[in-house]
């Protein structure tokens, strides 16, 4: 025997079915292809809230309501005597049986990454005739004040020559739309569905049919549209448990590295022994006496300087973020992480490239010959195939990078770094590569490096070597000190030799290292701006894999200073 409104039962299980991937919704696009190593969040990188989507919270609130209200009339003994409820179910399960907004046009599921669109319509057979009788009306009109009168004939045919209603209006509309809104990074036009809950052009009474229905239904077909009738069947179904599988991003063969990356590659904190606890990470960065009276008279020179900023408290702050550094070391060191996750895409490390710019060179062969201790400039020689210590009459061997290093020899295979043959890639210089496919995300990060860049064209950037040529470490100015790296007009906050290198790494396809966690959110903020958040997606390999892992982007790690003349051990290692 049926229970008393049957239709209102189904309907309270679909609506709760929509109600629980509501609250589960988690938008896969915000998964951006980044690795971090350091277990913080990055801006625009970290997980998204579900409001992300405009308007979802609307219906995720109503969707609780009307369920609250027919689940009340549902469990009320005296309801099987009642009327059945009057809900708005039907209208708020329409789309989940098929939420954005683009401008001007209504769109109810963005699919595929934005490559298809889907729009759910309830109109009834019953809605539509009106429609057509109301042009019937207007036709009859026309015909008899043609006719004078004097024609006892009259037309058969329903279907005027410029034949038009609301749906084929929406059709046009919607396929102007996409037109003009290909995905973000492709040329792709999206393809349009349209789903009609309530339509049905085979109806055989009288009173709600008319061949003019399968006619608007052919129409929109011949448009390109795919037109689907009906309500989806099966939606009370158990949530899929891969939607909540986490994606996991891998590093490109081909690593590019940043300034900050070759920074902490030579980093002394990163090779040297691992302090027994906190307690000996603090001391073994306790400032030396000889620095704290550099330190005193260095503060006191500057002190008479309306532009000084330095103070004697930095120096116990920059202690503290050694030994923080050092800590960091002791959970997880920065050269096994690496060897780890490249060890995951090749077993042998033998297909596994390093590259990097030659301003970052420079600007690192700069930095060490200011402030780096003897192991950290041993290891830069090592590393950058050049000669910065006045003693050293012989090019180093690759092994010396890995002298007094915790790590065995070619743990990672860093030697040589490669160098890219320009500033900034062009279209010949990347042929010569073998870049990647690039995804939506890689190609919008290299059009905004690219735009960022264009604006400092006219003015002057740090020095430069000719091609062929060493950069020259001994740049630094009269006093001693390096000069500043050259900033974008974009955002002072970014260099320009960091912009070139993420344009290097996303014009190639490959993932960037670096340690800059700032210049990164400056750019994603930026990516986010120029399109709209929509190039901030993940992007599947392949459509139809099942798998969640992709290539990453960018990598980022804990940041490793240059800490071998800070130390208050270094003597005795």
């Amino acid at each position: 025997m049926a229970r008393p409104h049957e239709e209102l039962y189904k309907l309270c299980d679909c609506l709760s079915s929509v109600s629980i991937e509501l609250d589960s919704y988690e938008p896969g696009s915000q998964h951006l292809p980044i690795i971090d190593s350091s277990g913080e969040e990055t801006g625009e990188a970290k997980t998204q809230t579900r409001e992300v989507l405009p308007g979802l919270r609307f219906l995720r609130e109503e969707v609780k309501r009307d369920l609250q209200v027919l689940r009340k009339f549902l469990d009320d003994p005296e309801s099987k005597s009642l009327p059945p409820l009057s809900t708005n179910a039907p209208y708020l399960v329409a789309p989940k049986n098929g939420s954005a907004k683009g401008r001007g046009v209504k769109v109810d599921v963005v699919a595929d990454n934005g490559r298809r669109w889907i729009r759910v319509n309830t109109i009834k057979n019953s809605r539509i005739l009106m429609e057509f009788r109301e042009m019937d009306s207007y036709f009859i009109s026309s015909d008899d004040d043609d006719d004078d009168g004097h024609s006892p004939l009259k037309k058969e045919n329903l279907i005027p020559r410029e034949f038009d209603n609301s749906v084929l209006r929406m059709g046009r509309e919607l396929l102007e739309a996409a037109r003009a809104n290909p995905p973000h990074g492709s040329t792709e036009i999206p393809s349009i569905t349209m789903r009609f809950t309530r339509l049905d052009p085979s109806d055989i009474n009288q009173e709600t049919s008319d061949p003019r229905i399968a006619y608007t239904i052919d129409c929109l077909k011949r448009m390109g549209i795919d037109v689907q009738l009906g309500e989806r069947q099966g939606i009370v179904k158990e949530i899929n448990s891969n939607s909540a599988q986490p994606i996991i991003f891998k590093p490109t063969t081909h690593i590019n590295l940043d300034l900050s990356a070759l920074i902490a590659l030579i980093s002394d904190t990163t090779h040297s022994r691992l302090p027994r606890d906190a307690e000996d990470a603090n001391k073994r960065f306790i400032p030396p006496q000889q620095y704290v009276e550099w330190k005193k008279q260095r503060v006191q020179m500057l002190s008479d300087s309306p532009d000084a900023t330095s103070t004697w408290e930095d120096s116990g702050i920059h202690s503290r973020v050694l030994a923080d550094q050092a800590q960091q070391e002791m959970r997880k060191g920065l050269l096994q992480d690496i060897h780890d996750r490249l060890r995951s895409i090749c077993p042998t490390l033998q297909n596994i490239q390093f590259w990097t710019t030659r301003e970052a060179r420079q600007r690192c062969l700069q930095i060490v010959v200011k402030i780096a201790g003897a192991r950290e400039r041993q290891r830069a020689e090592a590393l950058l195939s050049y000669s910065i210590c006045s003693q050293t009459t012989t090019i180093p061997t690759r092994d010396q990078f890995w002298v007094q290093s915790r790590y065995p020899s070619n743990f990672i295979p860093l030697m040589p770094i490669r160098l890219y043959p320009l500033s900034e890639p062009d279209a010949t210089s990347i042929e010569s590569f073998q870049p990647h496919p690039s995804s939506p995300f890689m190609t919008s990060l290299a059009s905004t490096c690219r735009n960022i860049l264009s604006q400092d064209i006219s003015r002057l950037r740090e020095s430069q070597s000719p091609p062929g040529h060493s950069a020259a470490p001994d740049l630094i100015n009269d006093e001693g000190d390096i000069p500043p790296a050259a900033v974008t007009s974009t955002n002072p906050k970014l260099t320009v030799h960091t912009v070139q290198s993420m344009l290097w790494g996303a014009s190639l396809g490959w993932t960037t290292l670096t340690t800059n966690r700032s210049s990164v959110k400056v750019l994603l903020k930026e990516m986010k701006r120029s399109t709209g958040g929509g190039a901030l997606t993940y992007e599947p390999p392949n459509r139809e894999e099942t798998t969640r892992t992709s290539r990453a982007a960018i990598w980022i790690m804990k940041p490793r200073s240059l800490s071998e003349g800070s130390r208050s051990d270094c003597c005795s290692e």
